[in-house]
């Protein structure tokens, strides 16, 4: 006997599955998974948490155009992360309708969004290696000065287009697709984002988890990604330059 005709809705949902686990197998997903090989890497080190550190952002090449280029690659695969989670988006079933965007609006949410995440972030990090419970975070090491702020800016950037928009915007969208409940949604969304910063160290895995929620909350409600973009390349970009004016780990050594 023949098999019996699969009906759309099946195939939709199958198609949305396999979506799912390709883009995450191409991104985040595999981006956890690796993180948290090198978190159990680092606490089999007989050399506590707080004795370890990881630099986040540093010089791939001693010759400075090479770095520029090397830089500009490395960076562009999480803008393309990002491209695709909206092409997807765009594309797939119930294309999305964006809310509307407000420059001025946006930006004003975005910089309270990064205050509310950043400064408790900032406190837990503190916190977390004081009490050996996390590396001390470098967040940038270069070889060449010039370099040095351009490029923390580009992978501000980068960080924030590429996480928020595959995430939140795209997993969450997909999640709700496939029938998923809200407190479901934020759970898985907001453990994913947490297991690619636990190579850091595991109150950056608790603290992105936090974050996920409060972000993954946001755009339910709203339906806006750009002020989780910009609150993200806020913090980033404090840390990041920061830590390059002033040098003090400790101090900048925030969500990443």
């Amino acid at each position: 006997m023949r098999p019996a005709a699969l009906t759309p809705a099946v195939t939709a949902r199958r198609a949305l599955v396999a979506e799912v686990i390709i883009v995450l197998s191409l991104s985040f997903g595999v981006s956890g998974v690796r993180s948290l090989l090198r978190l159990v890497d680092s606490l089999l080190d007989p050399a506590r948490l707080s004795e370890q550190s990881v630099t986040l952002n540093s010089s791939q090449s001693a010759i400075a155009w090479l770095d520029v280029g090397l830089q500009l690659c490395s960076a562009g695969v999480l803008f393309a992360y990002g491209a695709l989670a909206l092409y997807l988006l765009r594309v797939g079933p119930a294309p999305v309708r964006w809310a509307s965007v407000s420059a001025s609006g946006d930006s004003l949410r975005g910089v309270g969004l990064a205050a509310l995440i950043g400064l408790p972030g900032l406190a837990l990090y503190v916190a977390a290696v004081h009490l050996g419970l996390s590396k001390v975070v470098v967040p940038a090491e270069f070889s060449h000065p010039l370099v040095e702020a351009p490029v923390l800016l580009l992978w501000s950037a980068a960080n924030a287009f590429g996480e928020e928009t595959v995430v939140v915007a795209w997993l969450m969208t997909r999640l709700k697709q496939l029938g998923w409940k809200l407190p479901a949604v934020l759970a898985a969304t907001s453990i994913l984002r947490g297991s690619y910063h636990l190579y850091q160290r595991i109150s950056a895995g608790f603290g992105n988890l936090v974050m996920g929620v409060i972000f993954g909350y946001y755009y339910h409600r709203t339906g806006k990604v750009a002020p989780l973009v910009i609150a993200h390349f806020l913090i980033d970009a404090v840390a990041f330059i920061g830590y390059s004016l002033l040098g003090d780990p400790l101090l900048f050594g925030l969500l990443g």
